[in-house]
């Protein structure tokens, strides 16, 4: 690691100061705000009983830097489990990586609408059901007649900023509600193994490295978890064009190499296939599957 990396690395932050500290899985804090969120399409379920994941930046220590892991489908590890999305949050002047987990119940994840059924607070991109999952087509690509339980229901509009990350200088400010708190301190279980390799791999790919690939990771998102090779695989997408100040962390706080300072919008959902590039979550255009991320 530089001598720049390391001075960037993981902070002695005071978490048990920290109000969100008390009820989350806090593993790491660092001074770089994470980058935008990138536009991708999530590819088509690979087969009945997945769920969806959506991507994030994680750190790596060991280079100082954010890694882009894909957003996947993954097998819950029990019947009735739903996945809660990890997130960043600004706390005591950082940025802390608040562990994603698999509950009975969606818990906090910042606010941030990730697309795809995570628009900020719960999911509406399925259900469990009699034991199985039924899938909300409205905001999943689900292929016709590979899955075939599943409804289809209008999802919430809510708005997107391009910031990943919840307070400080980002739009996401929401706290979390009484229950979110409750279904954070209930039994729930860590990523599968599945999911730890799927990052490890993401890791160990320079290509997913922030500093390499300016915001831009070539592989966005995969069909199942380590999918890096798969035809399906879905690449990042142009951003439309906005009109957006970059998001800095604090004036004078360094910045990963390479990072052009937030020209990506953040928080907006990706594309299925044929989708038109700018369209906010719950916007169908004439597409079965519509949200997109």
């Amino acid at each position: 690691m530089t001598t720049t990396a390391a001075k960037r690395s993981i902070l002695a932050l005071g978490l048990a100061l920290s109000p969100l500290a008390a009820w989350s899985q806090v593993s790491i804090a660092v001074t770089i705000a994470p980058p935008p969120l990138p536009l991708y399409a999530q590819p088509p379920i690979p087969d009945d009983g997945y769920i969806w994941t959506p991507g994030y930046w994680a750190w790596d220590p060991n280079t100082g830097d954010y890694i882009w892991v894909p957003g996947t489908w993954v097998m819950p590890p029990a019947e009735g489990l739903l996945w809660t999305p990890g997130y960043w949050g600004w706390v005591n002047g950082g940025y802390m990586w608040h562990h994603g987990y698999w509950g009975h119940h969606v818990g906090y994840y910042g606010g941030i609408n990730y697309g795809y059924g995570y628009i900020g607070s719960g999911y509406v991109g399925g259900r469990w059901d009699r034991g199985r999952f039924r899938y909300n087509t409205a905001v999943n690509n689900i292929p016709s007649g590979r899955v075939h339980n599943v409804y289809r229901a209008a999802v919430p509009q809510r708005p997107t900023h391009p910031e990943s990350f919840n307070g400080g200088p980002s739009h996401y400010r929401a706290a979390p509600t009484a229950s979110e708190r409750r279904f954070e301190a209930a039994q729930h279980r860590e990523p599968t193994q599945e999911q730890s390799e799927h990052e490890h791999r993401s890791m160990a790919m320079p290509e997913q490295r922030m500093g390499n690939n300016h915001g831009m990771p070539p592989t966005a998102a995969t069909p199942r978890p380590g999918g890096f090779n798969d035809p399906q695989v879905e690449h990042v997408r142009q951003a439309p064009e906005m009109h957006v100040q970059p998001v800095h962390a604090n004036p004078g706080m360094a910045r990963p190499e390479g990072n052009p300072g937030g020209g990506h919008p953040q928080g907006q959902p990706g594309g299925h296939p044929g989708e038109r590039s700018g369209e906010r979550p719950g916007e169908h255009r004439g597409h079965p599957e519509g949200d997109r991320r």
